[in-house]
C-alpha cells in the first residue's frame, strides 16, 4: 500500500514584514548606540547631563551672560541694581592685562618682550609643521641662537654688561677666594705644633694660593677686554658681531652637508650685513639696550621663559641620564642612578628653596648668580631626572636585535644610539614626555614661593589693588589664568597626538 505525499508546499498566506533595521548612523543612531544602549548607560547619561547642567550652565552665565564688559573701576562690577546678579568683572582683566603679561617690565621697553615673543613664534611654527623646509637650520636657530638673542633682548646691556663682565668678575673672585683660603691654611699650618701635619696643611695652603694666581692670570685678558669694551664708543657693534657669529655658526653646523652649510652661512651673514647697514644709516647705535633686571620680569613672560627653558634643557639631561643608567661602566651607571633618585626624591619646592637661598652660601666670596638663572638650572635638573626614566622606558621597549643588527653592519655605539635606537625610543614615549612637559608648565607657578612673580603670582598681586576689590574679581582673575593654562596645555596635548599618529602611521597599515 502506498501513501501519497505532497512533493512541494505552496504558502497560501503572506509572510508578515520584518521590523525595520535599527538606525546606527546620524544623531539618532549615536544616541541609541552610545548613550541609551543599556539601562546602565542610560543612568550614566542622565547623571552626566545633570552634572553639566549644574556646572557648565552657571559657568557660562557667570563668564558671559551676567558678566560686566566695560568699566574703569570697581563700581562697574558691583551689584548696583538690587536682585540683579553680577558675573565676571572683565574690566579688571583689561586694566591689569599688561601686568599679567609683562609683570613689572618697564612700559617703554615692552617692545623687546613683544619682539622676543614674535621671534620665538616665527622660529617655532616651522618646526611644528612637518612639510616645512630647512628643518636643521631652523632647529639650530631656535635651540642655539634664539636663547642668546632672547636673553640680550629681554635683559639688555649686551655682552659687555653680562658675559665679559661676568667672566672677568668670576675669575677675579675665584682668584681672591683661593688666595684667601690658601693664606689662612698656610698660617694655620705654620702655627701647628705637629710638624708633619702643619707642613701638609701649609703645603695645601700654598697650592691654593698658586691656583688663585692661575685664575688671576687667566682672568687678566678678560679684564682687559672688559675695560676695552667699556671704553669703546660703540659697544653695540661688539654684541652685534658676536650674535651674528653665533647665529651663522649654528646655521652652518646644523644645515647638514657642507654645501648646504655654506649656503646657510652666506645667507645668515648677508642678513646680518643688511641689518648692520640699516642700523648704521638710521643711526640706531645708542650704546646698547638699557638693562632690565630679572626681578622686574613677571607674568606670562616669566611663565614662558621658565617652562620653555625647563622643557628644552631637560631633554638632553634626561637622554644623557637614561643612557648613563643603562651604561656598562659602573661609575657612570652609579652616578646616573644616584642623580635620578636624588632629584626624584625631593619635591620641587625644596629644589627652588635650595637654588635660591642655599646655593649662594656655597659660592666663593661675594660671587652671586642671578635668581632666575638659579631657578632655571634647578627646574631643568629636576625635570631631567623625570624625563630620564620616561626615556629609559622607551629604550627598554626597543628589541635587542636592533642594536645587534646595527653592530653587524659596523655601526659604532653612538651611531647606533643616535640613528636607530633613540629615534624609536622617543617615538614610543611621546605621551609620557608630553605629560611631563604639561606638568612642568603648570609647576612653574611654584616659583612664586621664591619671590618670582609668574602669571599666577602677578594675578595674586593684582588682587591687592583696592580699586578693583569686588566679590567677583577673585573668580574672574583665576578664570582668566585658567583659560590661558588650559589653552597651552590642550594645544600641547593635541599636537602630541598628531605627532604620535604621524610617526606611528606605518604601524596602522
Amino acid at each position: 500500500m502506498t501513501v501519497d505525499t505532497p512533493s512541494s508546499f505552496v504558502r497560501t498566506t503572506l509572510v508578515p514584514p520584518r521590523p525595520a533595521p535599527i538606525v546606527v548612523t546620524g544623531v539618532i543612531g549615536f544616541l541609541r548606540m552610545r548613550l541609551l544602549s543599556s539601562p546602565f548607560n542610560i543612568g550614566l547619561t542622565i547623571a552626566s547631563v545633570l552634572l553639566l547642567w549644574f556646572t557648565v550652565v552657571p559657568t557660562v552665565k557667570f563668564l558671559l551672560i551676567d558678566a560686566v564688559w566695560h568699566g574703569t573701576d570697581r563700581n562697574a562690577c558691583l551689584d548696583a541694581n538690587a536682585g540683579h546678579p553680577v558675573g565676571a568683572c572683565w574690566p579688571f582683566v583689561q586694566a591689569k592685562f599688561a601686568q599679567f603679561i609683562y609683570g613689572f617690565y618697564p612700559a617703554d621697553q615692552r617692545w623687546r618682550a613683544n619682539l622676543t615673543f614674535a621671534l620665538g613664534a616665527l622660529l617655532l611654527l616651522p618646526l611644528l609643521i612637518p612639510r616645512a623646509p630647512a628643518k636643521s637650520m631652523n632647529a639650530g636657530l631656535f635651540f642655539v641662537a634664539f636663547p642668546f638673542i632672547a636673553f640680550f633682548l629681554l635683559r639688555g646691556g649686551g655682552l659687555k654688561g653680562f658675559a665679559v663682565h661676568w667672566l672677568a668678575d668670576l675669575g677675579a673672585k675665584l682668584a681672591s677666594s683661593f688666595r684667601e683660603a690658601g693664606q689662612r691654611l698656610n698660617f694655620s699650618g705654620e702655627a701647628m705644633r705637629d710638624g708633619a701635619l702643619g707642613k701638609s696643611v701649609a703645603l695645601v695652603g700654598k697650592l691654593l694660593v698658586s691656583i688663585g694666581d692661575a685664575f688671576a692670570l687667566l682672568a687678566s685678558p678678560l679684564v682687559w677686554l672688559r675695560d676695552t669694551i667699556d671704553a669703546s664708543s660703540s659697544p653695540l657693534w661688539f654684541d652685534f658681531i658676536l650674535t651674528a657669529a653665533i647665529v651663522s655658526m649654528a646655521a652652518f653646523v646644523l644645515s647638514g652637508r657642507m654645501r648646504n652649510g655654506g649656503h646657510a652661512l652666506l645667507m645668515s651673514l648677508a642678513v646680518f650685513a643688511g641689518i648692520a647697514a640699516v642700523i648704521f644709516m638710521m643711526g640706531l647705535d645708542k650704546g646698547g639696550l638699557p638693562i632690565v633686571d630679572t626681578r622686574q620680569w613677571g607674568g606670562l613672560l616669566v611663565t614662558l621663559v621658565v617652562s620653555i627653558t625647563g622643557i628644552v634643557a631637560s631633554m638632553p639631561v634626561g637622554i644623557a641620564l637614561a643612557l648613563g643608567r643603562r651604561s656598562t661602566i659602573p661609575l657612570i651607571r652609579i652616578f646616573s642612578v644616584t642623580f635620578i633618585e636624588f632629584w626624584r626624591g625631593v619635591p620641587l619646592i625644596t629644589v627652588l628653596f635650595f637654588a635660591t637661598y642655599m646655593l649662594p652660601l656655597f659660592l666663593p666670596g661675594d660671587f652671586t648668580i642671578d635668581g632666575l638663572v638659579r631657578v632655571l638650572v634647578g627646574i631643568a635638573l629636576f625635570a631631567g631626572a623625570y624625563n630620564a626614566e620616561v626615556i629609559r622606558g622607551g629604550l627598554q621597549a626597543i628589541p635587542r636585535g636592533q642594536a645587534e643588527a646595527a653592530s653587524a653592519l659596523g655601526l659604532s655605539y653612538w651611531k647606533t644610539t643616535g640613528l636607530i635606537v633613540m629615534p624609536q625610543a622617543l617615538r614610543h614615549v611621546i605621551p609620557g614626555l608630553v605629560n611631563s612637559f604639561i606638568a612642568l608648565f603648570k609647576d612653574t607657578t611654584l616659583v612664586l614661593i621664591v619671590a618670582i612673580f609668574d602669571l599666577l603670582g602677578q594675578l595674586r598681586a593684582s588682587f591687592a589693588d583696592p580699586n578693583w576689590a569686588t566679590p567677583t574679581t577673585l573668580f574672574t582673575g583665576f578664570a582668566f589664568a585658567g583659560m590661558i593654562y588650559f589653552t597651552v596645555c590642550f594645544a600641547m596635548s593635541r599636537y602630541s597626538l598628531f605627532a604620535e599618529r604621524r610617526l606611528n602611521a606605518h604601524r596602522n597599515t
